[in-house]
Protein backbone atom coordinates (compact mmCIF):
# COMPACT_ATOMS: atom_id res chain seq x y z
CA UNK A 1 0.00 0.00 0.00
CA UNK A 2 2.79 2.11 0.95
CA UNK A 3 4.46 1.58 -2.65
CA UNK A 4 1.21 2.68 -3.97
CA UNK A 5 0.91 6.28 -2.17
CA UNK A 6 4.85 7.34 -2.40
CA UNK A 7 4.83 8.08 -6.26
CA UNK A 8 7.52 9.09 -8.06
CA UNK A 9 7.94 11.81 -10.88
CA UNK A 10 6.80 10.64 -14.10
CA UNK A 11 7.96 13.50 -16.19
CA UNK A 12 11.55 14.40 -15.54
CA UNK A 13 12.47 16.90 -13.17
CA UNK A 14 16.35 16.78 -13.14
CA UNK A 15 17.04 20.27 -14.06
CA UNK A 16 14.51 21.66 -11.06
CA UNK A 17 16.15 23.26 -7.75
CA UNK A 18 14.16 22.13 -4.50
CA UNK A 19 12.72 25.11 -2.79
CA UNK A 20 14.56 26.53 0.31
CA UNK A 21 12.03 26.40 2.39
CA UNK A 22 8.68 24.67 3.24
CA UNK A 23 5.23 26.36 1.46
CA UNK A 24 3.27 28.69 3.61
CA UNK A 25 0.41 27.32 3.22
CA UNK A 26 -2.31 29.82 3.68
CA UNK A 27 -1.09 32.21 0.64
CA UNK A 28 1.77 30.81 -1.68
CA UNK A 29 2.69 30.90 -5.56
CA UNK A 30 2.86 26.95 -6.19
CA UNK A 31 6.51 25.57 -6.63
CA UNK A 32 7.21 24.00 -9.94
CA UNK A 33 7.72 21.01 -8.23
CA UNK A 34 4.27 21.23 -6.79
CA UNK A 35 2.62 22.53 -10.05
CA UNK A 36 3.95 19.19 -12.03
CA UNK A 37 3.04 16.68 -8.90
CA UNK A 38 -0.43 18.06 -9.08
CA UNK A 39 -1.09 17.99 -12.99
CA UNK A 40 0.31 14.24 -12.55
CA UNK A 41 -2.68 13.98 -10.17
CA UNK A 42 -5.06 15.57 -12.08
CA UNK A 43 -4.12 13.82 -15.37
CA UNK A 44 -5.48 10.56 -12.83
CA UNK A 45 -8.17 12.00 -12.07
CA UNK A 46 -9.13 12.67 -16.46
CA UNK A 47 -8.24 8.99 -16.94
CA UNK A 48 -8.79 6.84 -13.45
CA UNK A 49 -11.63 4.02 -13.30
CA UNK A 50 -11.04 3.05 -9.53
CA UNK A 51 -13.82 4.81 -8.29
CA UNK A 52 -17.09 6.88 -9.48
CA UNK A 53 -17.77 10.84 -8.35
CA UNK A 54 -19.05 13.36 -10.20
CA UNK A 55 -17.58 16.44 -9.95
CA UNK A 56 -20.00 18.22 -12.40
CA UNK A 57 -17.59 17.37 -15.20
CA UNK A 58 -19.61 15.45 -17.31
CA UNK A 59 -22.95 16.38 -17.86
CA UNK A 60 -24.09 12.77 -18.62
CA UNK A 61 -22.86 11.46 -15.07
CA UNK A 62 -25.38 10.66 -12.49
CA UNK A 63 -25.25 11.77 -8.76
CA UNK A 64 -25.13 14.83 -6.88
CA UNK A 65 -22.58 17.29 -8.29
CA UNK A 66 -19.76 17.74 -5.41
CA UNK A 67 -16.45 19.61 -6.21
CA UNK A 68 -13.46 18.11 -4.65
CA UNK A 69 -10.19 19.93 -2.67
CA UNK A 70 -7.11 17.77 -3.63
CA UNK A 71 -2.97 18.22 -2.39
CA UNK A 72 0.01 17.49 -3.61
CA UNK A 73 2.68 17.51 -1.07
CA UNK A 74 6.30 16.84 -2.64
CA UNK A 75 8.71 15.24 -0.25
CA UNK A 76 11.93 12.76 0.44
CA UNK A 77 11.45 9.22 1.48
CA UNK A 78 13.39 7.32 3.70
CA UNK A 79 16.17 7.19 1.53
CA UNK A 80 16.06 10.52 -0.41
CA UNK A 81 14.32 9.58 -3.19
CA UNK A 82 12.00 12.64 -4.27
CA UNK A 83 8.03 11.72 -4.63
CA UNK A 84 4.77 13.02 -3.80
CA UNK A 85 2.08 12.33 -2.05
CA UNK A 86 -1.51 12.62 -2.81
CA UNK A 87 -4.98 13.11 -0.52
CA UNK A 88 -8.15 14.68 -0.80
CA UNK A 89 -10.33 16.94 1.59
CA UNK A 90 -13.49 14.97 3.51
CA UNK A 91 -14.42 11.71 1.70
CA UNK A 92 -13.98 11.15 -1.95
CA UNK A 93 -17.03 8.95 -3.78
CA UNK A 94 -18.38 8.03 -0.15
CA UNK A 95 -15.43 6.62 1.74
CA UNK A 96 -12.44 7.74 3.66
CA UNK A 97 -9.66 6.02 2.40
CA UNK A 98 -8.75 4.91 -2.01
CA UNK A 99 -6.01 3.48 -3.75
CA UNK A 100 -2.95 6.22 -4.16
CA UNK A 101 -4.03 8.63 -1.82
CA UNK A 102 -2.91 9.16 2.21
CA UNK A 103 -5.38 7.62 4.61
CA UNK A 104 -7.77 9.72 6.56
CA UNK A 105 -6.21 10.18 10.05
CA UNK A 106 -8.96 8.37 11.26
CA UNK A 107 -11.74 6.52 9.32
CA UNK A 108 -15.15 6.88 10.71
CA UNK A 109 -16.22 4.52 8.29
CA UNK A 110 -14.53 1.55 9.07
CA UNK A 111 -17.44 -1.16 9.21
CA UNK A 112 -15.97 -2.82 12.35
CA UNK A 113 -14.90 0.33 14.26
CA UNK A 114 -15.74 1.87 17.25
CA UNK A 115 -17.54 4.55 15.66
CA UNK A 116 -20.01 2.88 13.49
CA UNK A 117 -20.54 0.60 16.39
CA UNK A 118 -21.04 3.61 18.95
CA UNK A 119 -23.27 5.57 15.83
CA UNK A 120 -25.63 2.60 15.81
CA UNK A 121 -26.39 2.30 19.85
CA UNK A 122 -26.88 6.47 19.29
CA UNK A 123 -29.24 5.51 16.41
CA UNK A 124 -31.07 2.83 18.61
CA UNK A 125 -31.75 5.38 21.27
CA UNK A 126 -32.58 7.87 18.02
CA UNK A 127 -35.69 5.79 17.05
CA UNK A 128 -37.14 4.70 20.66
CA UNK A 129 -37.04 8.32 21.26
CA UNK A 130 -39.18 8.74 18.15
CA UNK A 131 -41.52 5.70 18.89
CA UNK A 132 -42.26 7.16 22.10
CA UNK A 133 -42.67 11.08 21.05
CA UNK A 134 -45.02 10.10 18.11
CA UNK A 135 -47.03 7.00 19.99
CA UNK A 136 -50.55 7.35 20.36
CA UNK A 137 -50.60 6.94 24.21
CA UNK A 138 -48.31 10.56 24.32
CA UNK A 139 -50.66 12.07 21.86
CA UNK A 140 -53.97 10.89 23.76
CA UNK A 141 -52.37 12.07 27.07
CA UNK A 142 -51.69 15.48 25.94
CA UNK A 143 -54.97 15.89 24.07
CA UNK A 144 -56.47 14.57 27.87
CA UNK A 145 -54.37 17.67 29.69
CA UNK A 146 -55.46 20.16 26.95
CA UNK A 147 -59.05 18.87 27.29
CA UNK A 148 -58.57 19.38 31.72
CA UNK A 149 -57.29 22.95 31.35
CA UNK A 150 -59.86 24.00 29.31
CA UNK A 151 -62.71 22.38 31.16
CA UNK A 152 -61.21 23.74 34.48
CA UNK A 153 -60.83 27.05 32.77
CA UNK A 154 -64.02 27.38 31.88
CA UNK A 155 -65.73 25.98 34.89
CA UNK A 156 -63.68 28.31 36.69
CA UNK A 157 -64.48 31.35 34.78
CA UNK A 158 -68.16 30.42 34.63
CA UNK A 159 -68.47 30.89 38.47
CA UNK A 160 -66.28 33.89 38.80
CA UNK A 161 -68.84 34.95 36.26
CA UNK A 162 -71.68 33.92 38.48
CA UNK A 163 -70.08 35.54 41.56
CA UNK A 164 -69.63 38.65 40.16
CA UNK A 165 -73.19 38.57 38.61
CA UNK A 166 -74.64 37.60 41.86
CA UNK A 167 -72.62 40.37 43.73
CA UNK A 168 -74.72 42.97 41.45
CA UNK A 169 -78.44 41.44 41.88
CA UNK A 170 -77.80 41.74 46.11
CA UNK A 171 -76.24 45.68 45.34
CA UNK A 172 -79.50 46.08 43.30
CA UNK A 173 -81.71 44.48 46.19
CA UNK A 174 -79.64 46.41 48.85
CA UNK A 175 -81.54 49.56 47.69
CA UNK A 176 -84.67 48.39 48.35
CA UNK A 177 -83.71 47.82 52.14
CA UNK A 178 -84.01 51.67 52.79
CA UNK A 179 -87.53 51.43 54.13
CA UNK A 180 -87.71 48.59 55.69
CA UNK A 181 -87.60 48.08 59.74
CA UNK A 182 -83.70 47.86 61.27
CA UNK A 183 -84.45 44.15 62.17
CA UNK A 184 -85.81 42.84 59.10
CA UNK A 185 -82.67 44.50 57.06
CA UNK A 186 -80.18 42.97 59.43
CA UNK A 187 -82.00 39.15 58.62
CA UNK A 188 -81.80 39.99 54.64
CA UNK A 189 -78.25 41.50 54.99
CA UNK A 190 -77.48 38.30 56.77
CA UNK A 191 -78.67 36.02 54.06
CA UNK A 192 -77.19 38.15 51.53
CA UNK A 193 -73.82 37.31 53.05
CA UNK A 194 -74.39 34.18 53.20
CA UNK A 195 -75.56 33.58 49.58
CA UNK A 196 -71.65 35.15 49.48
CA UNK A 197 -69.90 33.19 51.19
CA UNK A 198 -71.53 29.76 49.84
CA UNK A 199 -70.48 30.84 46.15
CA UNK A 200 -67.12 31.44 47.45
CA UNK A 201 -67.06 28.47 48.98
CA UNK A 202 -67.78 27.24 45.90
CA UNK A 203 -65.15 28.72 43.71
CA UNK A 204 -62.41 27.09 46.20
CA UNK A 205 -64.11 23.56 45.82
CA UNK A 206 -64.25 23.61 42.06
CA UNK A 207 -60.81 24.98 41.87
CA UNK A 208 -59.13 22.41 44.28
CA UNK A 209 -60.85 20.07 42.49
CA UNK A 210 -59.49 21.34 39.06
CA UNK A 211 -56.18 21.71 40.36
CA UNK A 212 -56.07 17.89 41.58
CA UNK A 213 -57.35 16.84 38.33
CA UNK A 214 -54.64 18.67 36.50
CA UNK A 215 -51.90 17.38 38.82
CA UNK A 216 -53.27 13.70 37.69
CA UNK A 217 -53.24 14.94 34.40
CA UNK A 218 -49.68 16.11 33.91
CA UNK A 219 -48.24 12.97 36.02
CA UNK A 220 -49.95 10.62 33.64
CA UNK A 221 -48.39 12.82 31.12
CA UNK A 222 -44.44 12.97 33.04
CA UNK A 223 -44.00 9.16 33.34
CA UNK A 224 -44.16 9.30 29.62
CA UNK A 225 -41.72 12.21 29.42
CA UNK A 226 -39.47 11.04 31.38
CA UNK A 227 -38.95 8.23 29.64
CA UNK A 228 -38.35 9.92 26.55
CA UNK A 229 -35.83 12.52 28.66
CA UNK A 230 -33.68 9.77 30.00
CA UNK A 231 -33.22 8.02 26.84
CA UNK A 232 -32.12 11.60 25.66
CA UNK A 233 -30.06 12.48 28.38
CA UNK A 234 -28.33 9.04 28.16
CA UNK A 235 -27.87 10.08 23.92
CA UNK A 236 -26.45 13.10 25.10
CA UNK A 237 -23.97 11.47 27.84
CA UNK A 238 -23.23 8.78 25.02
CA UNK A 239 -22.44 11.09 22.31
CA UNK A 240 -20.42 13.33 24.36
CA UNK A 241 -18.34 10.15 25.01
CA UNK A 242 -18.00 9.46 21.12
CA UNK A 243 -16.98 13.02 20.45
CA UNK A 244 -14.20 13.19 23.06
CA UNK A 245 -13.23 9.59 22.01
CA UNK A 246 -13.00 10.93 18.40
CA UNK A 247 -10.87 14.10 19.34
CA UNK A 248 -8.39 11.78 20.76
CA UNK A 249 -8.33 9.34 17.39
CA UNK A 250 -7.55 12.85 15.49
CA UNK A 251 -3.82 12.58 16.30
CA UNK A 252 -1.41 14.77 14.49
CA UNK A 253 2.11 13.81 14.05
CA UNK A 254 4.65 16.99 13.73
CA UNK A 255 8.73 15.98 12.41
CA UNK A 256 10.09 15.38 16.18
CA UNK A 257 6.99 12.66 16.67
CA UNK A 258 5.13 14.69 18.53
CA UNK A 259 1.05 13.88 18.80
CA UNK A 260 -1.57 16.53 19.54
CA UNK A 261 -5.05 15.72 19.64
CA UNK A 262 -7.79 17.94 17.92
CA UNK A 263 -9.40 18.64 21.39
CA UNK A 264 -6.54 19.90 22.33
CA UNK A 265 -5.59 21.89 19.49
CA UNK A 266 -8.95 23.44 19.57
CA UNK A 267 -9.38 23.32 22.90
CA UNK A 268 -12.47 20.56 22.89
CA UNK A 269 -14.77 22.98 20.80
CA UNK A 270 -12.98 22.03 16.53
CA UNK A 271 -15.06 23.09 13.72
CA UNK A 272 -16.77 20.37 11.86
CA UNK A 273 -14.90 18.55 9.21
CA UNK A 274 -11.42 19.94 11.31
CA UNK A 275 -8.73 17.25 10.04
CA UNK A 276 -10.59 16.24 7.26
CA UNK A 277 -9.07 18.48 4.64
CA UNK A 278 -5.68 17.79 2.07
CA UNK A 279 -2.94 19.47 4.36
CA UNK A 280 -2.95 17.86 7.38
CA UNK A 281 -3.50 14.40 6.40
CA UNK A 282 -0.53 14.90 4.14
CA UNK A 283 2.03 16.02 6.61
CA UNK A 284 0.76 13.30 8.81
CA UNK A 285 1.28 10.30 6.96
CA UNK A 286 4.99 12.56 5.75
CA UNK A 287 5.75 12.27 9.33
CA UNK A 288 4.86 9.10 10.21
CA UNK A 289 6.72 7.35 7.48
CA UNK A 290 9.81 9.87 8.40
CA UNK A 291 9.44 11.55 4.83
CA UNK A 292 10.68 15.06 4.70
CA UNK A 293 8.16 17.68 3.31
CA UNK A 294 9.71 19.78 0.49
CA UNK A 295 6.83 21.64 -0.94
CA UNK A 296 3.08 21.54 -1.13
CA UNK A 297 -0.44 22.52 -2.93
CA UNK A 298 -3.80 22.35 -3.42
CA UNK A 299 -6.41 22.63 -6.31
CA UNK A 300 -9.99 22.49 -6.94
CA UNK A 301 -11.20 19.69 -9.44
CA UNK A 302 -14.25 19.70 -10.56
CA UNK A 303 -17.50 22.24 -10.29
CA UNK A 304 -17.69 25.06 -8.61
CA UNK A 305 -20.23 25.08 -5.31
CA UNK A 306 -22.95 27.62 -5.61
CA UNK A 307 -21.93 29.70 -2.88
CA UNK A 308 -17.94 29.85 -3.11
CA UNK A 309 -15.74 30.85 -5.95
CA UNK A 310 -13.93 27.77 -6.82
CA UNK A 311 -12.36 27.34 -10.50
CA UNK A 312 -11.93 23.89 -11.60
CA UNK A 313 -7.68 23.21 -11.57
CA UNK A 314 -6.74 26.31 -9.94
CA UNK A 315 -4.95 26.51 -6.95
CA UNK A 316 -6.10 27.27 -3.55
CA UNK A 317 -4.47 27.83 -0.23
CA UNK A 318 -5.54 25.62 2.77
CA UNK A 319 -8.56 27.18 4.94
CA UNK A 320 -8.30 29.09 8.10
CA UNK A 321 -10.95 27.90 10.53
CA UNK A 322 -10.24 24.42 10.37
CA UNK A 323 -6.54 24.28 9.31
CA UNK A 324 -4.48 26.66 10.62
CA UNK A 325 -4.53 25.97 13.97
CA UNK A 326 -3.28 22.49 13.19
CA UNK A 327 -0.85 23.08 10.95
CA UNK A 328 1.10 26.35 12.24
CA UNK A 329 0.53 25.51 15.90
CA UNK A 330 1.80 21.84 15.51
CA UNK A 331 2.10 20.08 13.03
CA UNK A 332 4.66 22.48 11.14
CA UNK A 333 6.64 23.41 14.03
CA UNK A 334 10.43 23.15 13.51
CA UNK A 335 9.90 23.35 9.53
CA UNK A 336 11.80 25.87 7.72
CA UNK A 337 8.79 27.62 6.58
CA UNK A 338 8.54 30.67 3.43
CA UNK A 339 7.54 34.06 5.35
CA UNK A 340 4.00 34.80 6.49
CA UNK A 341 2.84 37.88 4.02
CA UNK A 342 0.34 38.48 6.61
CA UNK A 343 3.11 39.28 9.15
CA UNK A 344 4.67 41.97 6.49
CA UNK A 345 3.89 45.32 5.93
CA UNK A 346 2.03 45.75 2.53
CA UNK A 347 2.57 49.82 2.71
CA UNK A 348 6.39 49.60 3.45
CA UNK A 349 7.49 52.29 1.34
CA UNK A 350 4.55 53.29 -0.83
CA UNK A 351 2.73 56.88 0.07
CA UNK A 352 -0.13 58.35 0.22
CA UNK A 353 -1.65 61.17 -2.27
CA UNK A 354 -3.36 64.09 -1.25
CA UNK A 355 -5.53 64.28 -4.42
CA UNK A 356 -7.74 67.11 -3.33
CA UNK A 357 -7.93 69.21 -0.09
CA UNK A 358 -9.54 72.15 1.65
CA UNK A 359 -10.19 72.90 5.00
CA UNK A 360 -12.75 70.32 6.40
CA UNK A 361 -11.94 67.53 3.94
CA UNK A 362 -9.40 65.69 1.60
CA UNK A 363 -9.10 62.90 -0.69
CA UNK A 364 -6.23 60.87 -1.21
CA UNK A 365 -4.93 58.09 -3.92
CA UNK A 366 -5.14 54.96 -1.94
CA UNK A 367 -2.17 52.91 -3.61
CA UNK A 368 -2.69 48.89 -4.05
CA UNK A 369 -2.05 46.50 -1.06
CA UNK A 370 -2.56 49.17 1.50
CA UNK A 371 -4.77 49.24 4.43
CA UNK A 372 -7.52 51.66 4.80
CA UNK A 373 -7.40 50.89 8.59
CA UNK A 374 -4.84 49.32 11.00
CA UNK A 375 -5.44 45.67 11.17
CA UNK A 376 -4.63 42.85 14.05
CA UNK A 377 -1.39 42.60 12.80
CA UNK A 378 0.18 45.49 10.69
CA UNK A 379 -1.17 49.06 12.01
CA UNK A 380 0.16 50.94 9.27
CA UNK A 381 -2.66 52.09 6.95
CA UNK A 382 -3.92 55.49 5.61
CA UNK A 383 -5.83 56.12 8.91
CA UNK A 384 -2.33 56.26 10.43
CA UNK A 385 -0.99 57.95 7.41
CA UNK A 386 -3.36 60.62 7.71
CA UNK A 387 -3.86 61.08 11.85
CA UNK A 388 0.29 61.99 11.08
CA UNK A 389 -0.50 64.73 8.17
CA UNK A 390 -3.55 65.83 9.84
CA UNK A 391 -2.04 66.26 13.47
CA UNK A 392 -5.38 68.49 14.64
CA UNK A 393 -7.75 67.17 12.96
CA UNK A 394 -10.83 65.51 14.87
CA UNK A 395 -13.50 62.48 14.51
CA UNK A 396 -12.99 59.08 12.92
CA UNK A 397 -11.16 60.56 9.57
CA UNK A 398 -11.87 57.80 7.79
CA UNK A 399 -15.18 58.14 5.96
CA UNK A 400 -15.57 54.88 3.62
CA UNK A 401 -12.78 51.82 3.19
CA UNK A 402 -11.10 50.59 0.28
CA UNK A 403 -10.78 46.44 0.23
CA UNK A 404 -6.22 46.51 0.64
CA UNK A 405 -5.69 45.07 -2.46
CA UNK A 406 -7.56 48.04 -3.84
CA UNK A 407 -5.97 51.31 -5.12
CA UNK A 408 -7.99 54.63 -5.50
CA UNK A 409 -9.51 57.62 -4.03
CA UNK A 410 -11.11 57.43 -0.51
CA UNK A 411 -12.93 60.65 1.61
CA UNK A 412 -11.01 62.07 4.66
CA UNK A 413 -12.91 64.03 6.78
CA UNK A 414 -10.89 66.58 9.24
CA UNK A 415 -13.51 67.27 11.58
CA UNK A 416 -16.55 65.19 13.43
CA UNK A 417 -19.48 67.20 11.68
CA UNK A 418 -17.68 66.44 7.91
CA UNK A 419 -17.38 63.06 8.96
CA UNK A 420 -21.19 63.10 9.97
CA UNK A 421 -22.40 64.82 6.97
CA UNK A 422 -20.62 62.67 4.53
CA UNK A 423 -21.44 59.93 5.97
CA UNK A 424 -24.93 60.55 5.60
CA UNK A 425 -24.57 60.80 2.09
CA UNK A 426 -23.01 57.56 1.81
CA UNK A 427 -26.27 56.38 3.85
CA UNK A 428 -29.05 57.88 1.30
CA UNK A 429 -26.46 56.42 -1.31
CA UNK A 430 -26.22 60.15 -3.01
CA UNK A 431 -22.09 59.90 -3.18
CA UNK A 432 -21.37 58.05 -6.63
CA UNK A 433 -18.31 55.94 -7.24
CA UNK A 434 -16.72 54.15 -10.32
CA UNK A 435 -14.50 51.80 -10.77
CA UNK A 436 -12.35 50.54 -12.94
CA UNK A 437 -11.45 47.25 -13.33
CA UNK A 438 -9.66 44.82 -15.68
CA UNK A 439 -11.22 41.21 -16.09
CA UNK A 440 -9.06 38.12 -17.30
CA UNK A 441 -11.10 37.58 -20.10
CA UNK A 442 -14.12 38.76 -22.41
CA UNK A 443 -17.41 39.36 -21.82
CA UNK A 444 -20.77 38.50 -23.85
CA UNK A 445 -22.57 41.19 -22.88
CA UNK A 446 -21.71 44.75 -22.63
CA UNK A 447 -23.51 45.93 -19.83
CA UNK A 448 -25.50 44.53 -16.88
CA UNK A 449 -26.42 44.38 -13.98
CA UNK A 450 -25.47 41.90 -10.97
CA UNK A 451 -27.49 41.34 -7.85
CA UNK A 452 -25.70 38.46 -5.16
CA UNK A 453 -26.11 38.67 -1.19
CA UNK A 454 -22.97 38.51 0.02
CA UNK A 455 -21.35 36.91 3.90
CA UNK A 456 -18.51 36.18 4.91
CA UNK A 457 -17.22 32.99 4.86
CA UNK A 458 -16.77 31.90 8.41
CA UNK A 459 -14.48 29.05 7.50
CA UNK A 460 -11.93 31.18 5.56
CA UNK A 461 -12.12 34.91 6.44
CA UNK A 462 -11.88 37.45 4.30
CA UNK A 463 -13.23 35.35 1.33
CA UNK A 464 -17.44 36.54 1.44
CA UNK A 465 -19.58 33.64 0.32
CA UNK A 466 -22.98 33.87 -2.19
CA UNK A 467 -25.68 33.50 0.52
CA UNK A 468 -29.26 34.08 0.18
CA UNK A 469 -30.34 32.86 3.02
CA UNK A 470 -28.08 35.24 5.66
CA UNK A 471 -26.37 37.54 2.93
CA UNK A 472 -26.88 41.13 2.81
CA UNK A 473 -27.80 42.83 -0.77
CA UNK A 474 -25.24 43.60 -2.63
CA UNK A 475 -25.56 45.15 -6.23
CA UNK A 476 -23.45 46.20 -8.79
CA UNK A 477 -24.16 47.92 -12.32
CA UNK A 478 -21.45 47.77 -14.86
CA UNK A 479 -20.20 48.70 -18.54
CA UNK A 480 -17.50 47.23 -20.85
CA UNK A 481 -15.04 50.26 -22.55
CA UNK A 482 -12.48 48.02 -24.30
CA UNK A 483 -11.43 44.24 -24.96
CA UNK A 484 -7.95 44.12 -25.73
CA UNK A 485 -5.56 40.96 -25.62
CA UNK A 486 -8.33 38.61 -24.39
CA UNK A 487 -9.25 41.05 -21.13
CA UNK A 488 -12.09 43.22 -20.80
CA UNK A 489 -11.73 46.80 -19.53
CA UNK A 490 -14.94 47.49 -17.42
CA UNK A 491 -16.39 50.50 -15.38
CA UNK A 492 -18.07 49.14 -11.92
CA UNK A 493 -20.82 51.27 -9.93
CA UNK A 494 -21.30 49.73 -6.81
CA UNK A 495 -24.83 50.65 -5.66
CA UNK A 496 -24.00 48.96 -2.05
CA UNK A 497 -20.54 48.65 -0.56
CA UNK A 498 -20.19 45.01 0.61
CA UNK A 499 -16.60 43.62 1.80
CA UNK A 500 -15.42 42.34 -1.93
CA UNK A 501 -18.45 43.10 -3.68
CA UNK A 502 -16.67 43.81 -7.00
CA UNK A 503 -14.16 41.13 -6.80
CA UNK A 504 -17.32 38.48 -6.39
CA UNK A 505 -19.47 39.90 -8.88
CA UNK A 506 -16.95 39.45 -11.16
CA UNK A 507 -15.91 36.03 -10.38
CA UNK A 508 -18.72 34.18 -9.43
CA UNK A 509 -20.86 32.07 -11.81
CA UNK A 510 -24.02 33.53 -11.44
CA UNK A 511 -21.87 37.10 -11.86
CA UNK A 512 -19.68 37.67 -14.65
CA UNK A 513 -17.82 34.76 -14.55
CA UNK A 514 -14.57 36.50 -15.05
CA UNK A 515 -12.11 37.38 -12.34
CA UNK A 516 -10.41 40.68 -12.21
CA UNK A 517 -6.72 39.89 -13.52
CA UNK A 518 -4.59 39.78 -10.47
CA UNK A 519 -6.86 38.56 -7.84
CA UNK A 520 -5.30 36.43 -5.28
CA UNK A 521 -8.67 35.13 -3.61
CA UNK A 522 -11.23 34.89 -6.29
CA UNK A 523 -9.28 34.84 -9.62
CA UNK A 524 -5.66 34.02 -9.91
CA UNK A 525 -2.42 35.59 -8.47
CA UNK A 526 -0.29 38.15 -10.85
CA UNK A 527 1.12 41.28 -10.20
CA UNK A 528 -1.61 42.53 -7.86
CA UNK A 529 -5.27 43.65 -7.69
CA UNK A 530 -6.23 45.13 -11.14
CA UNK A 531 -9.41 47.13 -9.63
CA UNK A 532 -8.88 50.51 -8.73
CA UNK A 533 -11.63 53.48 -7.46
CA UNK A 534 -11.54 55.80 -10.02
CA UNK A 535 -13.89 58.85 -9.43
CA UNK A 536 -16.50 59.87 -6.73
CA UNK A 537 -18.53 62.44 -7.02
CA UNK A 538 -20.69 63.63 -3.94
CA UNK A 539 -21.98 67.45 -2.17
CA UNK A 540 -19.31 69.38 -0.74
CA UNK A 541 -20.90 69.59 3.48
CA UNK A 542 -20.42 73.18 3.42
CA UNK A 543 -20.59 74.87 0.49
CA UNK A 544 -23.37 71.99 -1.13
CA UNK A 545 -21.72 72.11 -4.12
CA UNK A 546 -21.20 69.04 -6.36
CA UNK A 547 -17.80 67.63 -6.53
CA UNK A 548 -16.38 65.27 -8.74
CA UNK A 549 -12.81 64.04 -8.71
CA UNK A 550 -10.90 61.64 -11.04
CA UNK A 551 -7.89 59.53 -10.43
CA UNK A 552 -6.95 57.29 -13.27
CA UNK A 553 -5.91 53.28 -12.94
CA UNK A 554 -2.23 52.58 -12.56
CA UNK A 555 -3.23 49.95 -15.08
Amino acid sequence: MQNNIFQSFKNNISGISLPVKFTFPFYYEPHELSIIAAKELQAYLETQTDFEHNFGLNENQEGIVIGKMFGVLVCQNQVGELGYLWAFSGKLAGVNQLRYFVPTIFDMLQKDGFFRKEEEVLNAINRQIEILEHSDELQNKNIQLETTKNNANSDIQNQKQKIKSLKIERDEKRISFENLPLAEIEQLEFELSEESKKESILLKKMTKYWNFQLENAQNELNLLLNDINQLKEERKQKSGALQQKLFAEYSFLNQFGERKSIGEIFNNNPPAGAGECAAPKLLHYAFEHNFKPIAMSEFWWGQSPKSEIRKHKQFYPACKSKCEPILLSHMLKGLEMEANPFQENPAEGKDIEIVYEDEVLAIINKPAEFLSVPGKIISDSVYQRVKKLYPKATGPLIVHRLDMSTSGLMLIAKNEETYVKLQSQFIKRTIKKRYVALLDGVLEANEGFIDLPLRVDLDDRPRQLVCYEHGKQAQTKWEVIEIKDNKTRVYFYPITGRTHQLRVHSSHEMGLKTPIVGDDLYGKKENGLHLHAEQITFFHPISMEEISIQKNAPF
